[in-house]
C-alpha cells in the first residue's frame, strides 16, 4: 500500500518518519442511494492514532451529508458521490485541527477532554497543550464519544523498562561490532610492514618532543609497536558500553556534585565503615538514648529527632520540610537517618502504610541530586536496627516508595548491588527485598500482555 507523509506541510520531506496510507475511495449505488466508501479508513485512522469514527464524522460535517462508520465491518460511508482528492483535502484539514500539535507540528498528540467539556491536544513530543476550536461541529461528537484512555503511570514505567531492555540489546550488538572491529584491527596491524610502523611512529615522536638520540633502535621499535596498539585501542573505545550495575553506579556517582559526592561515596583515604549494628551511620560513638523502636541514638541524633517531630507536630507542610532540614546540624546522611527515625517512630508493623502516608515528606527530602541514595541508606540503617517484624516489610516499603515516584529503579538496583555484595551481605534485609529486586529486573509490560 502506498504511503504518504502525515500533514500537507511535510509532503516533500523524504525523511519524515510519520506516514499514513493514501486514501482509497469507491463510489457505490446510484440515484438517491449513491454513497462514497472510504475503503482504507481504518488504516488511515490507525496511522493518525484517532478513532475512524472521528474522520468519517468530520467528512459528513464538512460536506453536509450523512456519514456512518460500522465498527464491526470497518466500513466508512459518506452519502453522495465525492472525489478522492476532495476527501483527501478534508482529511488534511482534519489532521491540522485534531492531530498535529499547534506548537511543534508533531502528530504525536493525544485528545483530552477537560472537566469543563473542552477538547485539547497534548503533545507527547514537546508537552504543549493545544486548545481546539470548540465552534467546530466535530467537537460535540468527540465529547459524546471520548477516545479510550491511555495507559496509566504503572504501564508507562513498564514501558520504560521494556525500552531499557531494547537499549541493552542494541548495546550488546554494538559490543559485538566493536569486537569484530578490534579483531580486524589486530589482523591489519600484524600484516603491516616495518615501513608503515615507522611512518606511524614519526608523528608520535614529534608530538611528544622525543628525539632520536634518546632511544636505541630496539627501544624505538618497541615504542612503535606500543603506539600502534594504543591507536588501535583508541579507535575502539567509542564502541564500548558497559551495562552492568557496577557501571550504572559509577555513572550515578559521576553525575553527583562535589558536595553530594562526599555523602554518597567514600573518599579514597577514608576507611570503609562496618555494616550492621556497629555501623557509624546507624549509631554514633556514644550510645546515650534509646528510641521507641528499640534503636540506640547518640545525644545529638536524639535532639535532631525531637526537632523533626516537633516540626511535624505543628502541622507544617511537606514543602517547608526541605528548607527546615537544611537548617539542622549534621551531614545529609545523619539528617536523613533521623528523619526516617522520626517518621517511623514506634512503628513495628504496617511500615508500608506509614510510608504511603508520609510520601510527601519523603518526596520533599529527595529533591537534590544523590538524595535518593542517601534515603535508601537511611532506610537500610533503620531496618538494621529494627525488629524482625519490621525487616519483613522492607520490600513492601520500597515498593510503595517506587510506586509513589519517591525512588527510581536505577538507584534501587545500585543500592541493592552495593549492599548485597558488601560486608553486610548476609543481613536479613537483602533476603527480604530480593523478590522486589527480581520484579524490577524482570517485570514484563502489562500493555504488551494485553
Amino acid at each position: 500500500m502506498a504511503l504518504q507523509n502525515i500533514g500537507a506541510s511535510n509532503r516533500d520531506d523524504a525523511f519524515y518518519r510519520y506516514k499514513m496510507p493514501k486514501m482509497i475511495t469507491k463510489i457505490e449505488g446510484r440515484g438517491n442511494g449513491i454513497k462514497t466508501n472510504v475503503v482504507n479508513m481504518v488504516e488511515i485512522a490507525k496511522a493518525l492514532a484517532r478513532p475512524a469514527s472521528y474522520t468519517t464524522k468530520y467528512f459528513g460535517c464538512e460536506l453536509g451529508a450523512q456519514s456512518k462508520f460500522d465498527g464491526k465491518t470497518g466500513t466508512a460511508l459518506v452519502n453522495g458521490a465525492h472525489e478522492t482528492a476532495k476527501l483527501a483535502g478534508l482529511l488534511e484539514i482534519f489532521i491540522k485541527k485534531y492531530v498535529q500539535c499547534y506548537g511543534c507540528g508533531n502528530p504525536e498528540t493525544e485528545i483530552l477532554i477537560s472537566k469543563t467539556q473542552m477538547v485539547t491536544l497534548k503533545c507527547a513530543a514537546c508537552g504543549f497543550v493545544s486548545d481546539v476550536d470548540m465552534r467546530d461541529k466535530l467537537t460535540t461528537f468527540i465529547i459524546k464519544n471520548p477516545p479510550e484512555q491511555k495507559k496509566n503511570s504503572k504501564d508507562k514505567k513498564a514501558m520504560r523498562r521494556a525500552e531499557k531492555e531494547r537499549m541493552k540489546e542494541g548495546e550488546a550488538a554494538d559490543e559485538e561490532l566493536k569486537r569484530l572491529k578490534k579483531e580486524a584491527a589486530k589482523k591489519k596491524g600484524t600484516s603491516a610492514g616495518s615501513k608503515d610502523v615507522l611512518s606511524k611512529s614519526k608523528p608520535i615522536k614529534k608530538k611528544n618532543n622525543v628525539s632520536d638520540e634518546d632511544h636505541s633502535p630496539a627501544g624505538s621499535q618497541a615504542d612503535e609497536n606500543e603506539s600502534v596498539g594504543a591507536e588501535d585501542d583508541a579507535s575502539n573505545v567509542q564502541w564500548q558500553t558497559d551495562t552492568s550495575l557496577e557501571a550504572a553506579r559509577q555513572r550515578i556517582q559521576d553525575q553527583l556534585t562535589s558536595v553530594t559526592a562526599g555523602m554518597v561515596m567514600l573518599s579514597a583515604g577514608e576507611e570503609k565503615p562496618k555494616s550492621g549494628k556497629n555501623s557509624p551511620e546507624c549509631n554514633g560513638k556514644t550510645e546515650v538514648n534509646k528510641h521507641q523502636n528499640g534503636s540506640k541514638l547518640t545525644d545529638p541524633q536524639y535532639r535532631l529527632v525531637a526537632e523533626i517531630k516537633e516540626f511535624l507536630k505543628n502541622g507544617s507542610s511537606a514543602g517547608k520540610l526541605k528548607s527546615f532540614l537544611a537548617t539542622l546540624s549534621g551531614t545529609s546522611q545523619e539528617v536523613m537517618n533521623v528523619l526516617i527515625e522520626a517518621l517511623f517512630e514506634g512503628v513495628q508493623k504496617g511500615l508500608a502504610k506509614v510510608a504511603a502516608k508520609k510520601k510527601n515528606y519523603l518526596m520533599a527530602a529527595v529533591q537534590e541530586e544523590g538524595s535518593q541514595m542517601i534515603l535508601l541508606r537511611a532506610i537500610e540503617c533503620f531496618f538494621v536496627k529494627s525488629s524482625s517484624e519490621g525487616v519483613k516489610e522492607a520490600a513492601l516499603v520500597l515498593k510503595v516508595l517506587y510506586d509513589c515516584d519517591v525512588l527510581e529503579e536505577m538507584f534501587i538496583l545500585v543500592w541493592y548491588q552495593q549492599g548485597s555484595t558488601g560486608e553486610n551481605k548476609n543481613s536479613q534485609i537483602w533476603k527480604n527485598v530480593k523478590p522486589f529486586i527480581d520484579w524490577l529486573q524482570s517485570a514484563e509490560s502489562e500493555s504488551e500482555e494485553e
